[in-house]
């Protein structure tokens, strides 16, 4: 098994992910593009040691972005975990 550090990066806070939290106990993650869906589970059980009850995973292609003069770049490519807990578990998020 992979170190959880190299495989979850960072966790996601955004509106959406905030109202998946509270609904439907699910957190996002931004995770290692080359980490599978039971890597990031084992990984999250690991480090904030809750139950896992499923991961779905999707990969997200960076933004074009233009510099002050016509040279156009892009912004990093990550991919991003969707994890369900157990109910009754939760992730603080302080």
């Amino acid at each position: 098994m992979k170190d959880p550090h190299s495989v979850i990066h960072t966790i996601r806070l955004t509106e959406k992910a905030t109202r998946l939290g509270e609904e439907n106990n699910e957190f996002v993650f931004i995770v290692n593009r080359k980490s599978t869906k039971i890597e990031i589970k084992m990984a999250v059980e690991k480090h904030f040691g809750k139950k896992v009850v499923g991961v779905r995973t999707l990969n997200t292609d960076g933004k074009a972005r233009r510099e002050k003069r016509a040279d156009a770049g892009r912004t990093n490519h990550y991919k991003k975990a969707i994890v369900r807990l157990k109910d009754g578990e939760t992730i603080e998020l302080v």
